[in-house]
């Protein structure tokens, strides 16, 4: 049973944004101060992403633990109530995430997807963004000044 009314569980849902989140701002200003520059919610590219460096071909995904069903976390759970249709929810935005990542990959992008309970850690975060700006150097041009 919830422990809220109907109403203010409708509330509470209604405030949650998509977009400029707290773990995406976090991510984004550790690749900011590591140096990477990029786009936010670019729309011409396969499922909006939240991230995205052209140049480099890259594109960053940060995936809410509970609303892209993340197992490996506690915040990946069905909710007791209304299970039916979270459970169902959950299963949509799965099935799209993959379908966008064939897309991107398609078109030749490199894909990184960071969890949202990662970004809260900031050992794995670092980690993250090393493996990201790694990827940009092994691609980038050698300098002709040297």
């Amino acid at each position: 049973m919830d422990r809220v009314s109907k109403s203010d569980r409708s509330k509470i849902m209604s405030r949650i944004r998509s977009k400029n989140t707290k773990p995406e701002l976090r991510l984004r200003g550790a690749l900011h101060k590591a140096g990477l520059r990029f786009r936010v919610q670019t729309k011409d590219l396969p499922g909006t992403p939240d991230i995205s460096i052209k140049k480099y071909k890259i594109i960053i995904d940060v995936r809410g633990c509970f609303w892209h069903g993340h197992e490996k976390c506690r915040d990946g759970h069905i909710p007791k109530t209304n299970s039916k249709f979270w459970i169902e929810k959950i299963s949509r935005n799965k099935k799209r995430d993959l379908l966008n990542e064939e897309k991107i990959k398609s078109l030749g992008y490199k894909h990184f997807v960071i969890w949202e309970c990662d970004i809260r850690k900031p050992e794995v975060l670092l980690k993250e963004v090393k493996k990201i700006k790694k990827h940009v150097v092994a691609l980038r041009k050698p300098s002709l000044r040297q």
